[in-house]
């Protein structure tokens, strides 16, 4: 077995092959800063990231089906002998049954959100508050491109420092559950920018969903904050009409952690008492993540499937194993 920096050629050849658990948010596999594990007899890798004497596994193996449970099982051996506890993150619901039956405590985290192209518009009553925002901004001079990322990286740059600190001075840049630009993995992923008199005012990143609800993840986005209302709004109105133009059928809005918590999606064998800890989480986590401002935001464009999202502990769930996630995805 071998533990390796992360290869975007390895990393793309497993989420683009293996996708029987249609993780919408595989794509962030391909992070820099990800480490990967392989192991002899087993294709497939799995995605980590170590934590202080924790490792935090993204997603399920992504391995063929055949192999899931030995690169799981070596994966285990491997932080027993180390003496590392063990939390997987962003498991599906496939990949929740399987942990369950492997020994894990399995409970769901939050959700993930995507809507159906197919039809889609922003036409109707219930979008009136969007289509007003979007309005607003175009009639501030926005206009919407898409745009190669390596023309604009010292802007994007300058924009996320910007947005960053417009968060206040203790605010961190999420990573690991969340994606990137730049990097080997920039030529698979798709960049809309938003322009006022030239100058960035934001910018949205869509990455590649392979499985069976392909199409892309609305994944990493900024904006200027002295810039006016909706500027995200049109853009991502943008790229849906390509998107829909180029007949791509889902739009992904990604996973939000203690939001869509559904009592019968849980497992057999999950724990009571972390499901109540969930449950207190978004009502009072805002501190830890922004779960309520990015819920609102994706529930503006009227999702068609709600999509359960898992953590699996090896032995009992503990909020000291859920502490080293946040700590990996720098939110702590």
């Amino acid at each position: 077995m071998t533990t390796e920096p992360a290869s975007d050629t390895l990393a793309h050849k497993a989420i683009s092959s293996y996708s029987h658990s249609a993780n919408p948010s595989a794509f962030l596999a391909l992070n820099e800063g990800n480490s990967y594990f392989t192991s002899p007899g087993a294709e497939g890798v799995i995605v980590y990231r170590r934590s202080g004497r924790c490792l935090v596994q993204f997603g399920g193996p992504f391995a063929p089906a055949e192999h899931y449970s030995r690169l799981l099982g070596a994966f285990a051996a491997y932080a027993r002998r180390q003496r590392l506890r063990l939390v997987g993150i962003q498991l599906q619901q496939a990949d929740a049954v399987r942990y369950a039956e492997l020994g894990f405590t399995v409970n769901q985290i939050g959700a993930s959100y995507a809507v159906d192209l197919a039809g889609f518009s922003l036409r109707g009553s219930r979008f009136v508050r969007l289509r007003n925002k979007i309005s607003r901004s175009l009639r501030s001079g926005l206009t919407v491109q898409e745009a190669p990322a390596d023309q604009w990286t010292g802007a994007l740059r300058e924009l996320d420092a910007r947005w960053l600190a417009g968060k206040g001075k203790h605010a961190r840049p999420l990573e690991f559950l969340v994606g990137q630009h730049g990097g080997a993995a920039q030529r698979h992923r798709r960049l809309f920018v938003g322009l006022i008199d030239g100058e960035l005012a934001g910018y949205i990143s869509y990455s590649p969903v392979y499985g069976s609800r392909s199409g892309w993840l609305h994944d990493l986005s900024r904006r200027r904050p002295d810039g006016p209302p909706g500027v995200a709004e049109a853009i991502n109105s943008h790229a849906i009409e390509v998107f829909r133009g180029e007949g791509a059928r889902w739009l992904h809005f990604g996973f939000t952690p203690f939001t869509g918590l559904d009592p019968a999606c849980e497992v057999p064998g999950h724990s009571p008492a972390f499901r109540w800890l969930v449950g207190k989480l978004w009502e009072r986590g805002d501190a830890v993540y922004p779960a309520r401002s990015q819920l609102a935001y994706k529930e503006k464009w009227a999702p068609d499937v709600v999509i359960p999202e898992y953590i699996a502990f090896r032995g009992r769930a503990s909020l000291r194993s859920l502490t080293h996630v946040f700590r990996a995805a720098n939110a702590l």
